[in-house]
């Protein structure tokens, strides 16, 4: 007889709160940002995986702004090409996945769906454009945080970036939309050969205080 899986909360504490640190090392001790690739594609079973995991954190009113198109295919790689800086160009074009990783400002549309619990909800935001983009844009960009995290458990390499022009991706990909770009992330196999020396980091007493 097949076993029926154990409900998240009893798989939480079975397995313990704190990850191992293989775990910890995999997205974020040993973690870097690559900028040369194996020649190995990404699949796209792999790509829905990180999505899965990544929707998972949490948004305010679970209002989930991130949209991400992800460029595999040669033509859209063109597509992108203009918009991208020339310090990040060849690197971009060779990784086998990029993740445009945008917001979507209709995101209070979804309201009804996502946050069931308060009818109101899209009232929040409907006609307050000021409230509409600092919302999608502080969620979209912790929801782009917790793809990256969700990329790395899952065996992806990242090279995130913020180096290319808004406005021209915006219209070649987006146009007609209230989807608007963040940041760009390669996507790939790592090649350990093109990484840089590990920049340093602040330490707890220089970045954060206990009251």
């Amino acid at each position: 007889a097949s076993r029926q899986a154990a409900p998240p909360q009893a798989r939480r504490f079975a397995l313990g709160a704190r990850l191992n640190d293989a775990a910890l090392d995999t997205i974020f001790r040993t973690a870097r940002t690559y900028n040369a690739w194996q020649p190995k594609p990404v699949p796209e079973a792999v790509l829905r995986e990180a999505w899965d995991l990544a929707r998972m954190g949490p948004t305010s009113a679970n209002c989930c702004p991130a949209r991400i198109t992800f460029v595999v295919s040669a033509a859209a790689k063109e597509r992108l090409k203009p918009a991208v800086s020339p310090g990040n160009l060849a690197k971009t074009m060779a990784a086998p996945a990029i993740a445009i990783i945008a917001y979507d400002l209709d995101f209070y549309t979804r309201l009804p769906e996502l946050f069931p619990q308060n009818p109101a909800a899209r009232s929040w935001y409907e006609g307050k454009p000021d409230a509409i983009q600092t919302t999608a844009f502080r969620n979209g960009s912790l929801q782009a945080a917790y793809f990256i995290v969700a990329a790395r458990a899952v065996g992806l390499d990242c090279g995130p970036m913020s180096g290319f022009d808004n406005a021209k991706l915006d219209q070649e990909f987006f146009a007609g939309t209230q989807i608007k770009s963040n940041i760009l992330c390669n996507l790939a196999y790592g090649d350990p050969t093109g990484l840089r020396p590990r920049s340093p980091r602040l330490d707890f007493d220089d970045a954060c205080r206990i009251l």
